[in-house]
């Protein structure tokens, strides 16, 4: 046990710079940051808080750079009782990151979907953001999207000191999640021995380059202050962040869903008889394509700070505060052609010559004739807010008992406005010939006959498409936290148990979407040009054989020449607006390890979490059945229920530095929030006799998905300077929740005070209802492969040079159905979103004598992603796997220089410009190829 003590105290010094460290978890009583529960907290109880001062000397007589960032997250890992991962403030300040979420990306079992470019969500262990929760500071937070996923670049990683990532829970940890728990941690001040001040800057450059109205560069700015006063009894903590991201990209994007087709469905298509509801020989086809250039940027400002308060060894506060806002504004500049045999009605029609079939069906090109393009403006516009309160006190009472109380407050906003205009060529009609051809590897092209680069040729008008089409989204979802635990010594009777903790969490949680919408008409005016002061320029969509197009303001145009009024009463809007209310009240009690089994040490942690839910959701329901003005009825509906969640860590130690970890767990993973809307589209079948209700929408009676979680770790460390893994881990889930129709569903609330038509009966009060249901789970098991390891090990030759690897295989026998995505995955079983069944990151690195580089390569196989269609809804896609490769080098001016304190770097993201693809039901079937390009970053940082 002396060699465990001695490496738990150094977990305690080594914080001194980073508060991760000092907040391994287990401290749900005992550690003021609000962190939950999963370090040895016995020995925490029996040795005292380790000074600032020793801390800086321990620092120094170690390492510095990226050997000291790795070795701290080495040491959380190694001295953790549950099964972690663990990012320290060297590791995100050093790697080329955009987003905290590329540093997570980089941790074993884990994987990251890009979003615009940037790794936004994150999936743990083969499922996908739904089944993982994030913490800050461990206290649960908001989204600004639909449901409980956080996208990490709104975090930005400068204001961050680490994140550890809890693979196993206990039954201490708040907020936990099915497949993990990311808790990010901010600075503690007081951990500092002396007053610190940090600023950097960083350029940016998008290797796509400019277009329309939007630059390829950008700037990334921070700055940090730590001071301690009053005798290093009171500490402050503040921080800014500033980023502004060009965006840029190029798209080329097909139709869903690809289809089989009769015979003469699309002309000059052959296709055999009995098509399409033969097995073999139909052809699939896809009724349209576009290609475009999207340009715009994305601004981030926040703001960190926290008060911490320690005037004795009785009394800590702790005080966190982080405000983030976010703008972003993007235009697709976009020519788009329907394939599809509509044209608006003009003569020719589709015809299609030299139609290339390949060997599976798949219709991959030819000429075709008779369709009228369009040019579209699709301009979005997002403002995101979040902000963040936490304020924990923490009490040492007689007898060695320690007590927290911590309070939690964090709300986010989400604010969009969508808006389209469509332009044609004119007089109409202008019927085109394109030449197509298309490529599952890379941009498929389109080659149009008619030159669309004249803006005087292109009028806003009613096309086949309409004018224009408009939507204003929002997202308001709010949480409240109030926590109260204590950590109390175990009893001399029980040896082998140093102390139990109990504690109760509060949390109440609302969250309200909006979405009004409505065309946008033309006004008085009628068809017109894009008057020269609203153009911006011309676009190149070279890359899919179209040439230029114009790009414009789409929304001064929508101000100037239209008409736009959304509303959210619509018949097939009314559905687009919910709110949803949780309230869940856990407790727990946990005994915490610490023991001998024969020779072994072992420590751990076994207890139970109860967590008792209460839900509800109010929405209204539109029922198209009844007379008008009476069509819109409010509707709300919730349930309560109660999970017992016993969990066991165990941690054994043998000789030579190896543990061996073995873990328990009932889990649970709450339901999707849009899954818990009470909104649903209503009606009644007249023609039938007796009539029949009728129903689709969400399900705020659902109950969260469950599992039985066994892992198995077994771990050789060097001490904290390398170690290699292996650890096992299988979940059985016993329920999955996916959209299913269940017959005689009792309509009985909405049919009160139902009028049926003049002689119409009264309608039965059961009928089917298409939701969100609770239905068979199924198993899935994976194998994680580690190793850190700096090459000095082997031999004196490779000093400064080191790797780190990692490699996880998942595979799972549960299917699911999703008929909302039926579309692009089709209407058949499908595996799990989220799951790569492998995961491979590799960084090699070298540092000496203030000189770093390293690199960093990231690859996943193909998985179905989750991304948000034109109606704002979730919908899957096959995504075809990844490999992310990104680089850094980096000068520190060392001691006796002129310029100590001063680091310059350089880096680059996406060095091979790694597109975004995907499919629909195989890969010769493209959907989506988006390229948003390499970014490259020059700048210097300052410390003193």
């Amino acid at each position: 046990m002396v060699k465990y003590k001695r490496n738990l105290l150094s977990v305690a010094l080594a914080s001194a710079t980073l508060w991760m460290a000092s907040a391994q978890a287990q401290e749900q009583a005992t550690v003021p940051a609000g962190a939950q529960t999963t370090t040895d907290a016995t020995a925490k109880a029996k040795k005292p808080a380790a000074k600032p001062e020793d801390a800086t000397n321990l620092d120094k007589v170690v390492v510095t750079g990226i050997r000291r960032g790795i070795e701290r997250s080495i040491d959380i890992k190694k001295n953790s009782t549950s099964i972690v991962e663990a990012v320290s403030a060297e590791d995100i300040g050093k790697l080329p990151d955009v987003s905290i979420a590329e540093s997570i990306a980089r941790l074993p079992g884990l994987a990251a979907q890009r979003v615009a470019g940037r790794a936004q969500v994150i999936s743990v262990r083969g499922l996908s953001p739904d089944f993982s929760t994030t913490l800050l500071n461990g206290r649960e937070m908001v989204s600004t999207g639909d449901n409980r996923s956080v996208e990490f670049d709104q975090y930005p990683s400068e204001l961050l000191s680490g994140v550890v990532v809890y693979k196993t829970p206990d039954a201490g940890l708040v907020g936990q999640g099915l497949s993990g728990t990311i808790d990010m941690r901010t600075v503690r001040p007081l951990d500092f021995a002396d007053p610190v001040f940090a600023i950097s800057a960083r350029g940016t450059h998008n290797s796509l380059g400019s277009a329309a109205n939007a630059d390829a560069t950008g700037n990334r700015f921070n700055a940090s202050y730590i001071g301690q006063f009053a005798n290093h009894t009171l500490g402050l903590t503040f921080g800014y962040s500033h980023s502004d991201t060009p965006t840029q990209e190029n798209q080329v994007g097909l139709y869903e869903p690809w289809q089989a087709i009769g015979v003469g469905w699309r002309p000059g298509v052959p296709a055999a008889a009995g098509c399409p509801d033969v097995v073999v020989g139909c052809p699939y086809y896809s009724d349209g394509i576009k290609a475009l250039r999207r340009t715009g940027y994305t601004k981030r400002d926040a703001v960190m700070a926290t008060l911490e308060y320690r005037p004795n060894d009785v009394w800590h506060s702790t005080l966190d505060v982080l405000h983030s806002q976010s703008k972003a504004e993007d235009t697709a500049n976009q020519f788009e052609v329907n394939l599809g045999g509509y044209n608006g009605g003009y003569t020719p029609g589709l015809n299609i010559t030299g139609a290339q079939i390949n060997g599976n069906g798949t219709f991959t090109g030819g000429t075709v004739t008779g369709v009228y393009p369009l040019v579209r403006g699709m301009y979005n516009k997002r403002d995101d807010k979040i902000n963040a309160v936490g304020w924990t006190n923490a009490f040492r009472l007689g007898g060695d008992v320690r007590l927290v109380a911590d309070l939690g407050w964090s709300k986010a906003t989400r604010d969009e406005l969508n808006l389209e205009n469509n332009l044609q060529l004119a007089p109409a009609p202008q019927l085109d010939t394109l030449h197509l051809a298309y490529d599952s590897n890379d941009f498929s092209q389109i080659n149009p006959t008619l030159d669309y680069s004249d803006p005087s040729t292109l009028l806003l008008t009613n096309t086949i498409y309409g004018s224009g089409y408009g939507k204003v989204p929002s997202v308001v979802d709010e949480l409240k936290t109030y926590k109260l635990a204590a950590n109390i010594p175990g009893p001399d009777s029980m040896h082998w148990l140093a102390s139990y903790d109990i504690g109760i969490n509060y949390a109440d949680r609302q969250k309200e979407k909006h979405q009004p919408e409505a065309s946008t008409l033309l006004g008085p005016q009628g068809p017109t040009t894009i008057p020269a002061d609203l153009q911006y320029g011309l676009v190149d969509l070279g890359f899919a054989g179209v040439g230029n197009i114009p790009s414009w303001n789409v929304p001064e145009v929508v101000a100037r020449f239209m008409i736009f009024n959304p509303n959210e009463d619509a018949s097939y809007l009314v559905s687009k607006a919910w709110t949803v209310d949780e309230k869940i009240t856990s407790t727990w009690l946990k005994g915490n390890i610490d023991s001998q089994w024969g020779s072994v040490p072992v420590r751990g942690n076994i207890g139970v979490q109860v967590q008792h839910v209460d839900q509800s959701s109010s929405a209204n329901v539109f029922d198209g059945s009844r007379p008008v003005g009476s069509q819109i009825v409010p509707y709300s509906r919730g349930k309560t229920y109660t999970d017992v969640l016993p969990s066991l860590n165990l941690a054994f130690e043998f000789p030579s530095d190896q543990t061996l970890r073995f873990a328990l767990a009932k889990q649970v993973a709450r339901p999707r929030v849009d899954q818990l809307r009470a909104s649903r589209e209503f009606g009644v079948d007249v023609t039938k006799d007796p009539p029949v209700p009728g129903a689709s929408g969400g399900n705020p009676e659902l109950e969260p998905w469950r599992a039985n979680a066994l892992d198995i770790s077994y771990e050789k460390y060097f001490d904290t300077k390398a170690y290699v893994a292996a650890a096992f881990f299988y979940k059985d889930l016993k329920s999955y929740i996916y959209t299913q129709t269940q017959d005689n569903y009792d309509f009985s609330d909405l049919l009160a005070g139902y009028v049926p038509p003049p002689g119409v009966g009264q309608p039965q009060s059961t009928g089917n209802f298409t939701a969100p249901f609770n239905g068979q789970g199924g198993s899935m098991h994976g194998l994680e492969l580690t190793a850190s390891l700096p090459l000095d090990l082997f031999t004196p030759v490779l000093d400064g040079f080191g790797i780190v690897a990692s490699a996880t295989f998942t595979d799972s026998s549960i299917h699911i159905v999703d008929p909302d995505s039926s579309s692009s995955v089709g209407s058949g079983p499908i595996t799990l979103p989220g799951l790569s069944k492998q995961v491979y990151n590799f960084t090699a690195y070298y540092e000496h004598n203030g000189f770093e580089a390293r690199i960093n390569q990231r690859r996943r196989s193909d998985f179905i992603g989750e991304i948000g269609n034109f109606a704002g809804n979730r919908t899957l896609r096959y995504v075809v796997g990844e490999n992310i490769t990104d680089a850094q080098v980096s000068y520190t001016f060392g001691d006796g220089t002129s310029f100590k304190g001063l680091t310059l770097l350089f880096q680059a993201n996406n060095l091979t410009n790694e597109s975004y693809r995907t499919y629909a039901s195989s890969k010769d079937r493209p959907l989506e190829n988006i390229e948003w390009g390499r970014t490259y970053l020059i700048g210097a940082s300052y410390k003193f």
